[in-house]
This record gives structure tokens, sequence and C-alpha cells, in this order.
């Protein structure tokens, strides 16, 4: 059965390059990006995890964890990671979960059979410190994921947990923002949203985001 929003991200234990990984206690009180790659040593996956490695500061100051899955053995990681380091110039420090039996593919359903009976696709996951299921990405084999939107939903989530707020489509941390619905009562609007708002509706009510 697939994944839905709101779910408890599965727990599991599994071999990695960091050796056997408990995922919840691992996890911890971070946020978590969990994504998968169809095999080592493919081009598509290099550059994706080199990316992942030069993002760790912007992680870091967001509380996420990164961590990556392939079937492959955690040997074979480890010589893979050798080439990432090499061709992108960075330094992988994150694990990858060698998930050779296939169990964390399973319990997070990344094969799909009509892409690969074995492969996984490019699956990726956001998971709050919670272990809710907060965002789920899934990208087929040929085609990179684009990082800088992982970032941006980071930023969009925690601010929405943290300021009860909802972001419009194409938003970027400094945009205006969304006065949900749900509050309607305007000396609740005028104590959370101090700099006031605009409705271009009733339904449409954008505030600076609050806090910047």
């Amino acid at each position: 059965m697939s994944l839905r929003l709101g779910d408890t991200a599965p727990d599991f234990e599994q071999d990695s390059t960091i050796g056997k990984l408990h995922f919840h206690e691992w996890a911890g009180d971070s946020w978590v990006v969990l994504f998968s790659h169809p095999a080592d040593f493919t081009p598509v996956c290099t550059t994706e995890l080199g990316l992942t490695a030069k993002l760790k500061p912007e992680f870091d100051k967001r509380n996420v964890k990164a961590i990556a899955l392939s079937v492959d053995g955690a040997e074979q990681h480890g010589k893979w990671i050798r080439d990432i380091e090499e061709t992108q110039h960075t330094v992988v420090g994150f694990p990858i979960l060698a998930d050779i039996d296939r169990k964390v593919a399973t319990l997070y359903d990344m094969i799909h059979p009509n892409q690969s009976e074995t492969a996984t696709v490019r699956a990726l996951f956001i998971i709050d410190p919670k272990k809710k299921l907060r965002l789920t990405l899934t990208y087929p084999l040929t085609t990179g994921r684009n990082f800088d939107e992982v970032l941006r939903v980071l930023d969009a989530l925690q601010l929405s947990d943290q300021y009860s707020v909802a972001t419009p489509g194409n938003w970027k941390d400094g945009d205006d923002v969304i006065i949900p619905l749900s509050i309607k009562d305007e000396e609740v609007i005028k104590q959370k949203f101090p700099k006031g708002y605009k409705a271009e509706r009733p339904y449409l009510r954008l505030t600076p985001q609050p806090n910047k």
C-alpha cells in the first residue's frame, strides 16, 4: 500500500555507508530528506548526490538530514562515493542505504515495475521531526530532480508549521504568504499578522512573510 501525506514514515533497520542504521533513531529531532536512486555508478544519480552533498550547509540551517538509497551494497557505495566526490568536487557527508534486499524500497513503494522490475525510481520523501510524511516526489529514471525545489518546499513547510500560513504558487522565501481560510476571526488575524493583509477576494488574503 502506498504512503500518504500525514502517515508515519515507516521505521526500519538497514545497512548503510555508516553501518547498520536504525532510521527513526538516526533521524532524531531533525527533518529528513530520504531519496532513492536506480543504481550506483550511473550518471544522473552521480550528479544528484553531488548536488545534495553541496547543499549540506543549507540543510543544516533548516535542521535537515539527507539520506540516500539504492539497492546496491555498502562496499559498492563506498567506491561510488569516491567517484562522486572527484567528479562533482564535493564531499558526500550523508549516508547511503544499502538496500540489497529491497526492504526499504518495498516499505516506501520505490520500485515501479513499469519503470524497472528491480531498480528504484527517483522517489523523494520529506519527513518532519514527528516522523510524519510531509511531501512525496517521484521522478522517472531519466530525469534528475530539482533540489532547489526541495529547499523551497522545506522552507514553505517549516514556515507554515511555525506561523499557520499557506504559500502561493511559485512562492520563494521573502514573498507574501496566504492567511488560511481556517482563520476567520479578525482579532486573531491582527494578533497573528500584525503587518496587516491585502484581500484580493474574501478567500484570498495576502500578508507579508511573518519572519521577515
